[in-house]
């Protein structure tokens, strides 16, 4: 199974019992996968969702919330859908759905985003639009260099709407257009990570974790292995040796060391082959590469002159023999 099909499994079998977010996820499902249609002058809401489970499960949602009767039909697969699709109709009582979830305003018009007062509502209700958004138009790839989690949006609008409930859960998404479609898209890794567990994928987000962190660790053997460069592979030993003194150094001084200085650090053996200009970027608040470079001396020669007046090995002992720093 598709690490996106195993994510809606997930959140298929998951309920918030709270009013607000059951509301939020609903709401954001019907918005994202069909929204309005006018059927026989009609106003019909209309779900277009992938497998029998989360279409009865929609269904039982507007049955019990809005007391409304849905059908559900089976669409055979057409234009390259593969198995086709489900799609959860509202006709009678469409209007009055369309209205209670914010889909149509109070003159009838369509709402191109999503309702004010859900993008503006507690954590669990933005975290509940985030659920529901990519049950219906989510997909989740492979970790690697061009791993993303994206939601296709209805308009810009809701990809605003979207990227805005992200930014106040504290995840990094953006809005961007694909082939003239608009798209909310997520592509660090920590990001990918944290939208899977604020959705409610916590079972797919660590499994997505391990998976990524195995292929980094792969893919930095690889380039070990793969180094014939004489410049690559000095840069690697140079990384490797300013990180086992990076690491002395923070043993020798302890409680001691200042928090800037721990910070930066603390950022160069998190991130053991990214430049100084990189960990500058990953600092909070940003560095530049000089500040960076400024922080990691004062802390090795802290280090270093403790050592000295303690009298045991310095930094410069924590090199492996035969590397330069």
């Amino acid at each position: 199974m598709s690490l996106t099909a195993d994510v809606k499994t997930e959140l298929a079998a998951l309920r918030d019992p709270r009013p607000s977010a059951r509301i939020a996820e609903v709401t954001a499902l019907l918005r994202f996968s069909g929204g309005l249609h006018s059927i026989a002058g009609r106003v019909a809401v209309e779900a277009e969702v992938e497998t029998d489970v989360l279409a009865r499960r929609v269904a039982r949602d507007l049955v019990e919330i809005y007391g409304v009767r849905p059908e559900i039909a089976h669409v055979q697969a057409s234009g390259g859908r593969a198995g086709g699709h489900y799609a959860v109709r509202v006709i009678d009582g469409g209007e009055t759905l369309a209205r209670q979830t914010g889909l149509l305003d109070q003159r009838r018009r369509p709402v191109r985003g999503l309702p004010n007062k859900l993008t503006t509502g507690a954590r669990h209700d933005l975290a509940a639009i985030w659920r529901g958004a990519f049950l219906a138009a989510g997909t989740l790839s492979d970790p690697g260099r061009s791993a993303a989690l994206e939601i296709a949006c209805p308009s810009g609008e809701a990809a605003m709407a979207l990227v805005g409930a992200a930014h106040r859960l504290g995840v990094a998404a953006k809005a961007r257009e694909v082939r003239g479609a608009p798209r909310v898209v997520v592509r660090d890794g920590e990001a990918i990570r944290a939208a899977l567990a604020e959705m409610g994928a916590a079972r797919t987000a660590g499994a997505w974790e391990q998976l990524r962190q195995r292929r980094e660790v792969r893919a930095g053997v690889n380039r070990l292995v793969n180094f014939d460069d004489a410049n690559l592979r000095r840069s690697a030993q140079a990384a490797v040796a300013a990180c086992a003194r990076v690491e002395r150094a923070l043993e020798i001084l302890g409680d001691e060391v200042p928090p800037h200085l721990k910070q930066a650090g603390d950022l160069r053996l998190a991130h053991r082959d990214a430049s100084l200009d990189e960990l500058g970027h990953h600092a909070d608040p940003p560095l530049t590469k000089d500040a960076v470079a400024g922080r990691i001396r004062r802390l090795l020669a802290m280090a270093d002159k403790k050592a000295a007046v303690d009298g045991i090995p310095d930094t410069e002992s924590a090199v492996p023999a035969g590397l330069e720093d």
